[in-house]
């Protein structure tokens, strides 16, 4: 057995301790936005407010989040648009009545090798699939690059909250070229289960002079 092969059972492995043990690759049953189970909620985590829109628990959530992060399905990524456009648009009216930042669309960043990997970051194709308003600055303009990780991370799931706020430490930096000071960023990650992911990729941009808000389609 090649290197290759060892690697890619390992990461098999990796996959399925992370998930529920069926097919990762699956079709969602969602055919329209009103099919989602859209249920918002705030929980705050190391002082900070996360934002999220589903609950990962339910079967028809779990097999959209998995097409879509998985597959890359264009279905799955435009369903998850449409639950997150209804959102964004009554947080960021919300946002300009209190402040005339500019407002920006940040997915939370893979690891290089990770996107190599899967060949995308599942967030920016939601975020590609807003209206257009979303994208010119009428509302918001999506910005994917502002945050690079600069470092590979632990998978997060076997780990303890102390270990998972550890493990993604230092692990994000604003981009070069990116000022971000004085905007209100809507930072956002498909799932969250302690939020460590977040609250650390916000540090970066909060340390730059941005309000950062933080949002995941799914809780887990």
């Amino acid at each position: 057995m090649g290197i290759i092969d060892i690697f890619s059972e390992g990461l098999d492995a990796i996959a399925d301790a992370i998930l529920p043990r069926r097919a990762r690759s699956v079709r969602t049953q969602a055919h329209a936005p009103e099919d989602i189970p859209v249920s918002t909620h705030q929980r705050e985590v190391q002082g900070k407010h996360i934002a999220t829109l589903m609950d990962y628990r339910d079967r028809i959530v779990e097999d959209l989040i998995r097409s879509l992060k998985y597959d890359g399905s264009g279905h799955a990524a435009q369903l998850c648009a449409d639950v997150l456009a209804d959102f964004l648009r009554e947080e960021i009216a919300s946002a300009r009545s209190f402040s005339a930042r500019e407002i920006l669309l940040v997915p939370v960043p893979l690891h290089k090798s990770r996107e190599r990997e899967r060949g995308f970051n599942q967030i920016e194709l939601v975020l590609k699939r807003l209206s257009q308003e979303f994208h010119d600055g009428t509302l918001s303009k999506v910005m994917p690059d502002a945050l690079s990780r600069i470092r590979a991370t632990q998978q997060q799931t076997h780990l303890s909250r102390d270990e998972r706020i550890k493990n993604v430490e230092g692990a994000f930096q604003v981009a070069h070229n990116n000022n971000v000071r004085d905007v209100h960023v809507f930072l956002i990650d498909d799932v969250t289960t302690t939020g460590a992911t977040l609250v650390n990729a916000a540090e970066p941009l909060e340390a730059l002079g941005a309000t950062v808000s933080l949002l995941a389609l799914a809780r887990a």
